[in-house]
């Protein structure tokens, strides 16, 4: 089994593939897509597309996990992470995999044991999990790494 967890962003999206093989969970690569807030909409979408659609062809993803977005005060980011999380269903159609959804809650709940845990605490356990994985300035990836681990564990 090989997941691919992806923390969808317009500015940053965080992501990261884990495999597992027996008992054993492997951070197998991570990192950061940054999108240029100066391409057009259509332009971001298509780069974000082709970034993940070679990813999954690169590592034999099995398995699509992502986090589902919350409604926060701007309307249009939440319509906009929409149009990225339909690419992502159709990546999944298209190259047969098992699409695994998670709320924020659901991904903390997982990781830490508490459904309310904060952004530095997911962290930190995502570093206890893997401790060679740097340290970065934003949250992005070890939320990608946490996402990851929900859709790991729920195939348990």
């Amino acid at each position: 089994m090989i997941v691919l967890g992806i923390d969808p962003g317009f500015s940053f999206t965080g992501w990261a593939i884990i495999s597992k093989q027996g008992t054993r969970q492997t951070l197998i690569a991570h990192g950061y897509l940054s999108l240029d807030s100066k391409q057009t909409l259509s332009q971001r979408i298509g780069v974000f597309y082709e970034f993940f659609s070679e990813k999954i062809k690169t590592y034999q993803v099995t398995n699509l996990s992502i986090e589902t977005p919350f409604l926060g005060k701007n309307a249009q980011t939440f319509l906009k992470l929409g149009y990225l999380r339909g690419v992502l269903y159709l990546m999944a159609y298209q190259s047969n995999l098992i699409l695994h959804e998670f709320s924020p809650r659901e991904v903390k709940l997982a990781v830490t044991g508490f459904g309310g845990a904060q952004k530095d605490q997911v962290s930190k356990m995502v570093h206890m999990l893997f401790p060679m994985l740097p340290v970065a300035k934003t949250y992005d990836v070890t939320d990608a790494v946490a996402v990851s681990l929900c859709g790991l564990w729920s195939r348990a």
